[in-house]
């Protein structure tokens, strides 16, 4: 909580700045993809179908650069107390966490003006939400500690997150790729990200939206994003206690 009321303090508008920043980037992707480009003509209520790609990247973006530098930025604080250092991680996500709540509030409020029907498998959004709070984690815990003994994994990082925009599929209907290359849209969905943003459309707004479910009938396939969400849990948790007790003395 302390973290996230320091982000915004002293600013005009406050935790406002947490709703404002993913709006501008959904009205401008909107303006340019949407209605000059027409890329979601053919999408039902691509408006809805974009902000909550855009609303669920926002997260994953914020909480994976904050826990990058969540231990070097506590340097100080590390070398002084003694206290599990996994908790400086976790803040840093629960932070982000708070905005995507605000933000996710947003989207359901477009999703009553829109006159999207609720179905009953709208219950599953939560889990989702839970799974790629879990995936971001994982990785914050990775490249907190990643980042101590290697400072330009911060640039290497941005670059990575810059190239996952583009690969995941926030702006561009997977329809479309799949009448393209078939095979392609099944690699893309097997990156959790992919999958836990398709699924969240499907489960939202349409069940039209294609999921990795539709390109395969093999069931192994189809879990196995979730199942690299928990082997990332397991080798990040594994790194970050290893990594720990060298902390106070690199930070």
């Amino acid at each position: 909580m302390t973290d996230f009321k320091l982000r915004y303090q002293g600013s005009a508008l406050g935790y406002a700045w947490s709703l404002v920043r993913p709006l501008v980037l959904f009205a401008i992707l909107l303006t340019v993809f949407g209605f000059i480009l027409k890329i979601g003509s053919t999408i039902p209520h691509y408006p809805i179908y974009l902000l909550i790609g855009i609303v669920l990247w926002n997260f994953f973006a914020e909480a994976t650069n904050t826990g990058l530098q969540s231990i070097v930025g506590r340097g100080d604080l590390i070398r002084k107390l003694n206290f599990p250092r996994y908790t400086i991680v976790v803040a840093g996500s629960i932070s982000a966490f708070i905005n995507l709540c605000l933000s996710l509030i947003v989207v359901f409020i477009f999703l009553a003006f829109s006159g999207v029907e609720l179905r009953p498998i709208a219950l599953l959004f939560p889990i989702l939400v839970a799974e790629l709070y879990l995936l971001a984690l994982a990785l914050a815990f990775f490249l907190a500690a990643l980042f101590v003994k290697y400072r330009d994994i911060t640039y290497m990082w941005e670059l990575f997150m810059q190239a996952a925009f583009y690969a995941t599929p926030i702006i561009y209907p997977m329809a479309v790729v799949v009448t393209k290359n078939k095979l392609i849209a099944k690699l893309i969905l097997l990156n959790p990200m992919a999958q836990i943003i398709q699924d969240a459309r499907y489960v939202l707004v349409s069940p039209q939206t294609v999921v990795l479910s539709d390109l395969t009938h093999n069931w192994l396939l189809v879990i196995s994003p979730v199942l690299l969400v928990f082997v990332a849990i397991g080798l990040a948790t594994w790194y970050f206690k290893k990594s720990s007790k060298d902390f106070a003395e690199n930070v």
